[in-house]
């Protein structure tokens, strides 16, 4: 199903560049006392986990987005958000998005599903019985929608909400390349580049390039970067294998999916059409709202986060 959102941007904020900029510099949130977990994973590799304090309602597992963390701007407001609901937040960052370099070569990547899996496993087993909700953002998003395709019925986990996705990896890096939206890319590629280098002094990583200055698109590192280390013939084998929107009709899980046609990232020929929602999903298209921004807010620099309170609605099933 297919519904409009009754989100309505700011004056002040009115279009995707400004709704998608606006958060990354100026929101200031303070979390709960964080306390941090490592995850030991099969392959030896591990993932660190950063535990609010627990609360006798739900558990929300949240997933971040490219180069995110728990610093990322929006993750502060979302998991005080749900933790004064009383519900209980762990952050999952993926493979060397914690502060520290993972330990192989493999990083994480858009389509990696395996530690996900590997973690509600996890939480189904230290929580019997408890209902179990995962929110994904951008990339954490794809991981999410992608993962629950694959489980279809068998995923355990109560509801899913994912925000901001990009549904066509191949399509999104194209648009990143274009006009104003290069901002972004650079943005990225800087902070992807600046953990490969850090990375690189610690692990052994054969990559198909000896001079990654020359990598000036998200494509490029993709090609010399990405899909070597995680087992893909080249960029359009990782995109197309670890694009979401192929997955999506065969979700069963009770899902939101949260998306603007303004998101700058992408264009809105991303968006899946209703005949490729499974049962359980429910895509929430607005009008506005950038890239994880949705602020609205009478006066300005007075911004009210509405995507904090959109995300707590629908796990409180209002």
């Amino acid at each position: 199903m297919i519904i409009d959102s009754q989100f309505k941007p700011a004056w002040w904020l009115p279009e995707g560049h400004t709704q998608t900029i606006y958060p990354s510099l100026f929101r200031k949130t303070r979390l709960p006392q964080m306390r941090r977990e490592r995850l030991e994973l099969p392959d030896g590799d591990f993932i660190d986990l950063d535990w609010a304090p627990d609360n006798s309602g739900p558990l929300v597992l949240m997933l971040h987005g490219l180069e995110g963390s728990i610093n990322s701007h929006y993750a502060a407001g979302l998991v005080s958000t749900l933790y004064k609901a009383s519900m209980s937040v762990v952050f999952m960052h993926f493979r060397g998005c914690s502060g520290e370099p993972n330990r192989l070569s493999r990083s994480y990547h858009s389509g990696d599903t395996g530690d996900l899996n590997f973690m509600i496993d996890k939480l189904r087993d230290q929580y019997p019985g408890r209902e179990i909700y995962v929110l994904g953002v951008s990339l954490g998003g794809n991981v999410l929608l992608k993962w629950l395709g694959e489980t279809g019925s068998q995923s355990g986990i109560n509801r899913a909400m994912a925000i901001s996705v990009p549904f066509e990896l191949g399509t999104v890096a194209n648009c990143l390349e274009q006009g104003s939206s290069r901002i972004y890319q650079r943005y990225l590629l800087n902070k992807l580049l600046r953990s490969l280098n850090t990375k690189k002094q610690q692990v052994d990583m054969p990559l198909t390039t000896n001079d990654i200055r020359q990598l000036t698109t998200l494509r490029s590192f993709d090609e010399a970067v990405t899909a070597p280390l995680n087992g893909f013939k080249n960029a359009n084998d990782y995109y197309t294998q670890s694009s979401c929107r192929r997955f999506i009709a065969d979700i069963k899980t009770p899902t939101l999916i949260l998306h603007a046609e303004d998101d700058p990232f992408m264009n809105p020929s991303v968006i899946p059409k209703v005949s490729e929602l499974g049962d359980g999903v429910i895509l929430e298209i607005a009008k506005h709202g950038g890239h994880v921004g949705f602020i609205t807010g009478s006066l300005p620099m007075r911004p009210d986060y509405w995507l904090d309170k959109r995300v707590l609605s629908f796990f409180s099933g209002i």
